[in-house]
């Protein structure tokens, strides 16, 4: 344990296990993405999914040791018994910190199906990121639907990226606020919420007019820092405090699934109006979460 070291050290120690651990990761994902990219079949495909996701959970397992090397953790987890591994969720949390994606990857490893996020087309050609998402299959996708025809051809590229889904258990997840929490934020949009953005229904909305029958529930998650929201540099340095996640399972409604439902010209409204009351109630969690 390097939990006596100080918080520079600590930095220094968690920024090159952190570089190290995800380019060594990068440079084993590389044969088994050619092989995807090369050989087309759906046995050496199976196969090559299986490699990759192993790496990628072997990627946020190395993280959960470098940081608790660095800090004890102080972490109060509730709702993730009821789950599983090979099951199909859509995920919804409040993001407030880059940190929030690793506590994520970290709860749910081993409990649900490895995260993956909407992307949209343009950021597969990022250097290194780019194809490590493809090879884990992350839904990509075009999104620039002002119009109800561009919309619909959102959809329809977002559908044929999740066809692949039918076969493999799948976890999604959305970030609903679209950006992370600041006060700023919260001031400029003039948020109904004390400790939340206002909910954007365009990712779920695709979500689940796409694959929305696949899915055998909605993760609703609740993170807190009752500490203070940490900064990634935090994390880093071994301050990241108290968390607290708090997992909400709920049973999608029948009427938001599938292409036939998402074909409604008030669709999306509807969507907006059940995350709307997620929100309101999510909201008042966190209020009392905070108190404990």
């Amino acid at each position: 344990m390097l939990r006596w070291l100080p918080a520079p050290l600590k930095l220094v120690f968690a920024s090159l296990a952190g570089a190290l651990n995800t380019v060594l990761v990068f440079l084993a994902f590389i044969p088994f993405a050619l092989l995807k990219l090369c050989i087309p079949l759906t046995p050496v495909r199976k196969f090559a999914d299986h490699c990759l996701v192993a790496l990628a959970n072997a990627w946020v397992k190395v993280n959960d040791l470098w940081m608790g090397a660095i800090e004890a953790r102080r972490w109060q987890i509730s709702g993730t018994d009821d789950l599983r591994p090979r099951g199909w969720y859509l995920v919804s949390a409040n993001h407030q910190s880059w940190v929030d994606i690793l506590v994520l990857q970290s709860i749910f490893r081993g409990r649900i199906p490895f995260l993956k996020f909407f992307l949209k087309k343009e950021l597969i050609y990022i250097p290194v990121l780019g194809l490590a998402w493809w090879a884990l299959d992350f839904p990509f996708m075009r999104r620039g639907g002002k119009t109800l025809s561009a919309a619909a051809a959102d959809m329809a590229t977002a559908r044929k990226s999740c066809e692949k889904f039918r076969h493999i258990p799948t976890s999604v997840i959305n970030f609903l606020e679209g950006t992370r929490f600041t006060a700023a934020k919260h001031a400029q949009q003039k948020s109904p919420y004390k400790h939340l953005l206002k909910p954007k229904s365009g990712g779920a909305s695709i979500a689940l007019g796409t694959m929305g029958e696949l899915f055998d529930a909605l993760l609703d998650v609740t993170i807190v820092y009752p500490d203070g929201v940490p900064r990634f540099v935090d994390l880093l340095r071994g301050r990241m405090g108290r968390v607290i996640v708090d997992v909400n399972k709920l049973t999608i409604p029948a009427e938001f699934l599938g292409e036939t439902a998402s074909a409604d010209p008030q669709y999306r409204g509807k969507i907006q109006l059940w995350l709307n009351e997620q929100w309101a109630a999510k909201d008042q969690r966190i209020e009392s979460l905070l108190k404990k």
